[in-house]
């Protein structure tokens, strides 16, 4: 009888060479090898020359006087500095308007991403007009415009334009008041940061017991309505306040208006919310169009500015009625009136207790400039706001896509639940849409950061501007300089990639 040997057979040996593993590590090597030889033969190729022109190298010209201007800083400045601290102040400058340009491109952004998907006619092409058109032109360009066509045709500063609160622009920028707080403001900073975190936890608090249970614990749901009611009286009081006292002055305003909020907080815990939030849109969108009117178009008629904003503030108070009359009831709803309360409250009664103060230098017209405040350059105010809605443009698109690309069938489904447009965007679609949104809204982060270096270009004080650009011609460091302008730009893009992959890894969908 015949055995049959059923063991595996052995694998066929292979030669050294012909080992993909080996082979691989070879290539490798060579390459790494490659790499280094041709970075060795730059540097010394380098250091010939440097030497054949009696050149020096080192970073020790940072801790010489630099001995030159810049027209905007954030950190205490003078002719008298060191390059470090140029180096520093292009830094901050950098991060300021990259800063300010993100948070305002990303709230830009997704308003009309999601204004180009709206089934609204209107509002969806003028979304699309606005995208198309201004993503297809140069940023560069966009920056001449803003500065040079707009900021710099501004009146000039005896004949400045006055905004509400205080604020003017003229072609020397913008104007606006400095706060100055006192040493007791610090314990209310200290409140506000314990504030924050009290909310966040009594957020997800919430919203856990939500996803177990259905709805939100019946404490959050009763402080919830207190705080909602508590806000419409501040916010109707202040809004009443100025109507009567400002802009139709009567006698015993303050009295009639805290009447009148009182009435409106009672009703914003009934079934008639909608009405008081239609009111209150009314008065607050006819305030700012009066006062913005009337300061922008100074030659009309008053009465026709009183009559042209009292029309818009009452169709934009009919749409928010009709919107509010759609909202879920108070139950359901997420409590941001109590989360707002919380985190302006707490350090507010504090403000009040310790008596602390915080100040505003008001800017005030000299004979030759204003006097106090703080004042924005045009550069910075181009740049910014060239930035925001240039990169708004591109954020657009990759919300729209985001949302589409969410299957159409989540959004039926959310529909069969009886959720509202407003929700089904808010709680179905969108948290979807974010694993699809978040990679590509990292690259318009990193190219907002990188492109703040144009700035060079109309006069603003940034990074490439002071460092690589008037240090870099006064010391002849050129390789020092742009060798540390690259590695701040280098760690920037690291940073915001670290924290948005951070963020895309908490959206993502994980498989069970």
């Amino acid at each position: 009888m015949t055995t049959l040997d059923t063991g595996r057979a052995a694998a066929p040996r292979v030669s050294f060479f012909n080992d993909p593993v080996i082979r691989g590590i070879i290539y490798q090597v060579v390459v790494a090898g490659l790499l280094v030889g041709f970075i060795a033969w730059i540097v010394g190729n380098t250091a010939a020359n440097l030497a054949a022109q009696n050149k020096t190298t080192g970073f020790d010209f940072l801790w010489k006087t630099a001995g030159f201007d810049i027209s905007f800083s954030l950190l205490p400045w003078s002719r008298g500095s060191f390059y470090w601290e140029a180096f520093l102040v292009g830094i901050t400058n950098t991060l300021l308007v990259a800063f300010i340009g993100i948070i305002l491109a990303t709230m830009l952004g997704f308003t009309l991403g999601i204004a180009r998907l709206s089934s609204n006619f209107i509002i969806s092409r003028l979304a699309t007009v606005y995208i198309e058109t201004i993503r297809n032109i140069p940023l560069l360009l966009q920056l001449f415009f803003w500065y040079f066509a707009v900021l710099k045709a501004m009146p000039a500063v005896r004949e400045s334009l006055a905004l509400p609160f205080d604020i003017f622009i003229n072609q020397r920028g913008l104007m606006v008041p400095r706060p100055t707080p006192d040493q007791e403001f610090a314990w209310v900073m200290i409140t506000f940061g314990i504030a924050v975190v009290v909310a966040t936890a009594l957020s997800v608090w919430a919203m856990r017991t939500r996803t177990l249970t259905g709805h939100y614990p019946r404490q959050v749901v009763l402080a919830g309505k207190a705080a909602d009611a508590f806000v419409t009286f501040l916010i109707a009081f202040a809004a009443l306040l100025v109507l009567f006292a400002v802009i139709f002055p009567i006698s015993n305003a303050p009295v009639l208006a805290a009447i009148l909020a009182v009435l409106l907080a009672a009703l914003s815990v009934t079934r008639f919310a909608a009405l008081t939030r239609g009111v209150l849109s009314f008065v607050i969108a006819f305030l700012v169009l009066d006062t913005a009117l009337g300061s922008m178009f100074s030659w009309l008629p008053s009465l026709f500015v009183t009559v042209l904003g009292a029309a818009v503030a009452l169709v934009i108070a009919r749409v928010v009625y009709t919107g509010a009359l759609e909202r879920p009831p108070s139950e359901a709803r997420f409590p941001l009136a109590l989360m707002a309360v919380i985190v302006i409250g707490a350090p507010a009664l504090v403000y009040w207790l310790s008596g602390a103060t915080l100040a505003f230098e008001v800017p005030v017209l000299q004979r030759f400039n204003f006097v106090g405040g703080l004042q924005l350059p045009p550069e910075f105010v181009a740049l910014a706001f060239g930035l925001t809605i240039y990169t708004a443009s591109f954020i657009a698109e990759t919300v729209r896509a985001g949302i589409q690309a969410v299957n159409k069938g989540q959004t039926e489904a959310a529909q069969s639940l009886g959720l509202k447009e407003g929700d089904r965007l808010r709680l179905v679609i969108v948290p979807q849409a974010m694993r699809v949104i978040i990679p590509p809204l990292t690259s318009q982060y990193l190219n907002l950061t990188k492109n703040s270096s144009l700035g060079a270009a109309i006069g603003y004080p940034e990074l490439v501007n002071v460092f690589a650009g008037t240090a870099l011609n006064q010391t002849g460091r050129a390789i020092e300089c742009i060798a540390l302008t690259m590695l701040v730009y280098l760690i920037f893009s690291l940073l915001t990639s670290l924290i948005m992959n951070w963020y895309n890894a908490r959206v993502s969908l994980v498989e069970r």
